[in-house]
């Protein structure tokens, strides 16, 4: 079995698309786990009355995303399991290509994901150019995880409160982590996630993460001037739109 894990807060308006994803899975080999952040907005009135899924949920107040994924892999009943945001959504075969890919024991099951119109594809681990780990095309939605990798490589750091996937699956790589891919999109990536929204932020948690497991202070640095070049725009955008908000 599959455990899905969403951590929550305020989602009342935007999970609905991610129930109705998991409602319509071809297999039903999964549970599913939301660790709500003590919403205000009707969020566990919603989650106390869906019906048709194997959900299980908790509410209470947490010390943001990986804080509250870390509680919901101590509830996980799963061998492996998946993070999937409250504005994500999965393809009806999502978890039957999961499973499928299970039969040779792999650590890590990566695959690609629809980010808005884009096919994003696992990458080679020697991509340096990317902030974050290889292998990966999204943590969330695209990549399947064995729930024992956390007992060798501990949990989800809370020194990283962008980037302590990066800097987990960077680990799991140095560590000699078996990673497979399947070809399939499973799911479309939501753009509303911390990282997406603070690109700068995102960047500088995972260039602290690959000088930490990687190394090569000066090629790190390097890289990351490279990828402040290629987001500048976004970055920009959210620059200027703190600036209106502002005043």
């Amino acid at each position: 079995m599959i455990s899905i894990i969403t951590a929550t807060y305020n989602v009342r308006d935007t999970i609905v698309p991610l129930t109705a994803s998991l409602k319509a899975q071809t297999s039903a080999d999964f549970e599913w786990i939301v660790v709500d952040g003590a919403s205000t907005d009707g969020t566990q009135l919603l989650l106390a009355q869906m019906q048709g899924l194997p959900l299980r949920w908790i509410s209470e107040p947490d010390f943001g995303i990986y804080h509250a994924l870390n509680k919901g892999l101590g509830m996980a009943s799963g061998d492996y399991y998946l993070v999937v945001g409250a504005d994500d959504q999965l393809e009806p075969h999502a978890i039957e290509s999961f499973s499928a890919a299970l039969k040779s024991a792999p650590d890590v099951v990566s695959a690609p994901v629809w980010i808005e119109d884009v096919l994003m594809r696992p990458r080679d681990a020697k991509d340096w150019f990317r902030s974050g780990p290889p292998m990966v095309a999204a943590h969330s939605v695209g990549t399947l995880m064995r729930r024992d990798l956390h007992q060798r490589l501990g949990w989800y750091s809370r020194r990283y409160p962008i980037a302590a996937d990066t800097f987990f699956l960077l680990r799991a790589v140095e560590a000699g982590c078996r990673f497979i891919e399947i070809d399939k999109p499973v799911g479309r990536f939501g753009r509303d996630g911390v990282s997406s929204v603070d690109v700068l932020g995102a960047l500088c948690e995972s260039l602290r993460a690959n000088i930490e497991v990687r190394g090569q202070l000066l090629l790190q640095l390097a890289m990351f001037a490279v990828r402040l070049i290629r987001n500048y725009p976004r970055i920009a955008r959210r620059l200027s739109a703190m600036r209106r908000i502002d005043r």
